[in-house]
């Protein structure tokens, strides 16, 4: 089941009562999709725009977003993504019998660690939609990558089955590997961002530009879904859909762009060079929305989208397409521009013809001219909203969107309404044709990969120790505690590296070496202390402190890795680097940094025929 948005505001629109009533009906949708979505979880009726919010609840109330001026009442809708949801996961049972077995520790003892694991995962399930609910599900996956790091190789991994439910068509899907978990996780931050952008207000300038943010990142987050992951066992997270849904965001922050340069255009409305910018600013939108249109009306996206998705997408390129033949009519048509000579440098405005040089044809100078232009464009506007108002009519979802109807229809309106002005009694003829507008923008979308690493979070089972040796990655020996008092040539063993600490050399015919001490063990206790994250100073300072009397050890020897269950062919993984999800975890000197989800790479550390480097550091010396 598909999350539904809870409007903050209690005097929500009936708009969004109706179309959120139509999501959740089964039969309204196999009219259009058929019998395998029987659902719309994640339909652009999931979340309404704020602007229809503000009309019901907060009408009047004034935007404060500096002196930009509201150009029109209501704006076009955008589309959000619903959040993909999950089953309750036990984490219990599996992590305390893996921290038993192969750590060698109670796993009982880390029953808080795992409820706070659970509750963090509970909550990513329902977040909020803002920054808060993006920073717990940024804060969920930097967790899973610390338990990626400690719990699951090719060795030995909990035995859990994720389960989530498709976004688009509410199909279940399960993995056991927690690749999917992780890969659902971004999807929900991609999704996350899409509601907090159809959420903005965008009739003020500050809501376009909030708006723009959130759709950019939000196909960030799709791109790097895409890029890392594959062989998804769910519809929503598959190459093609990623594809599309990052194309679609780029849209609609295009789309936002857009709407805040008419918000600062309408400060000088009668500016020829504003007009033209917005006419292929407009033209650069309906390519956009073109290009996704395109991509959803093929297979495989075809077969798995809503398809008022599909007919939405196509309603905005032929509205945004009018809108450049409305804005460039109104450069023609507003008074002396030519005289001005405005228009010169305005000339590569129309897209080049099979009739015309190459550069496109040119601004026409006399204003009889610019008249019979701008209605000639006028005329293709008033087609191309038509034409929106008859695709909107086709789709039985989008014809419940009173929002769409009212902005497409303002639109028609404004365009007859300028017709008219420019209309003349002898106006038999109609000789010149429109040329299409050249899509062109000043500031293009910029593809913002979802900001992970801002979330700074502490491994829940910290306590089991330093990653780059206490992981299933591992395996190892607990040696001692074996007692020991220094002699007249010390204990015999120098000490290297932090957390833990190893042992670097064993001198022969020792105490070290009676006891039991190999070069290459890690001290893990000292006098029942634990240390597996002491410092080598602490260390060395600690076996200097007991002076004549006996200090208790323990230490880890580690084993040969064995080798990998044959579970069949791996499927390809998110594959970032620790520093990427947010933490770090100091490594032993040879240790090199390892990747979230290396399933094939074995741990060189865990060989014990290892030689240690020579020491290097000055603190290193031989303990007392």
């Amino acid at each position: 089941m598909i999350l539904e948005e809870r409007p903050d505001d209690p005097g929500a629109s009936e708009d969004s009562d109706r179309l959120q009533e139509d999501s959740s009906n089964p039969k309204s949708h196999q009219q259009h999709l058929g019998p395998r979505d029987s659902r719309l979880g994640a339909e652009l009726c999931q979340l309404q725009p704020a602007a229809a919010e503000r009309g019901a609840g907060r009408a009047g109330q004034q935007c404060r977003c500096g002196a930009a001026r509201r150009v029109e009442s209501v704006t076009i809708p955008m589309i959000p993504l619903g959040l993909k949801e999950t089953k309750e996961l036990d984490w219990a049972t599996p992590l305390k019998e893996l921290i038993s077995e192969h750590f060698g520790e109670d796993g009982t003892s880390y029953e808080t660690e795992i409820q706070e694991l659970e509750d963090l995962r509970q909550a990513t399930r329902t977040p909020s939609r803002d920054e808060v609910g993006l920073d717990l599900l940024a804060a969920y996956y930097s967790q899973l990558c610390f338990l990626d790091a400690r719990f699951f190789s090719p060795a030995r991994s909990p035995r859990l089955l994720f389960h989530w439910y498709d976004s688009l068509t509410g199909v279940p899907a399960q993995q056991r590997t927690l690749a999917f978990e992780k890969g659902s996780i971004l999807f929900n931050i991609g999704a996350l961002h899409t509601q907090i952008g159809a959420r903005q207000d965008c009739s003020c300038t500050e809501g376009t530009s909030h708006g723009a943010e959130a759709f950019q990142r939000a196909a960030g987050a799709f791109r790097l879904l895409r890029e890392n992951f594959s062989h998804a066992p769910s519809p929503d997270m598959s190459t093609a859909a990623l594809s599309m849904l990052e194309q679609l965001m780029v849209a609609q922050a295009q789309e936002c762009i857009f709407k805040g340069l008419l918000l600062r255009a309408s400060d000088t409305p009668d500016s020829c060079p504003a007009q033209l910018q917005l006419a292929q600013e407009a033209a650069q939108v309906a390519a956009e929305y073109g290009l996704v249109h395109r991509v959803m009306a093929q297979p495989p996206v075809r077969d798995h989208l809503p398809a008022s998705w599909t007919n939405l997408a196509h309603v905005k390129a032929e509205h945004f397409s009018a809108l450049a033949h409305y804005h460039t009519a109104m450069a023609l048509c507003e008074g002396s521009s030519a005289h001005k000579g405005e228009l010169p440098g305005q000339e590569h405005v129309f897209q080049p013809s099979a009739t015309c040089e190459p550069q496109g044809p040119t601004l026409p100078q006399h204003p009889e001219e610019c008249r019979k232009l701008a209605k000639a464009h006028l005329k293709r506007a008033i087609l191309g909203q038509e034409e929106a108002l008859r695709l909107h009519t086709l789709c039985r979802v989008l014809r419940k969107v009173d929002l769409l109807q009212v902005v497409v229809t303002q639109a028609l309106r404004r365009s007859l309404a300028k017709y008219s002005e420019l209309e003349r009694e002898d106006d038999f003829f109609e000789a010149v044709e429109a040329p299409d507008i050249q899509p062109k923008t000043h500031q293009a979308p910029e593809v913002k990969m979802p900001s992970l690493s801002q979330v700074k979070v502490t491994d829940l089972f910290h306590r089991l120790g330093p990653l780059s040796v206490f992981s299933t990655k591992n395996r190892w020996q607990l040696v001692g505690p074996v007692r020991m008092t220094r002699g007249e040539g010390g204990s015999g063993f120098t000490l290297r590296g932090d957390s833990p600490v190893l042992i670097a050399g064993v001198v022969p015919g020792s105490q070290a070496e009676s006891a039991g001490l190999k070069e290459g063990d890690y001290i893990v206790s000292v006098n029942g202390c634990p240390c597996k994250w002491w410092k080598h100073v602490e260390v060395v300072a600690q076996l200097r402190g007991v002076g004549e009397d006996s200090v208790s050890l323990q230490v880890v020897s580690l084993l040969p890795s064995p080798e990998p269950r044959n579970t069949g062919p791996r499927r390809p993984a998110l594959l970032w680097s620790q520093r990427e999800c947010g933490f770090e975890t100091p490594m032993p000197a040879r240790a090199r940094p390892w990747p979230i989800l290396a399933w094939s790479r074995k741990n060189k550390q865990s060989k014990t025929g290892s030689q240690p480097d020579p020491c290097t550091n000055r603190n290193c010396v031989t303990c007392p």
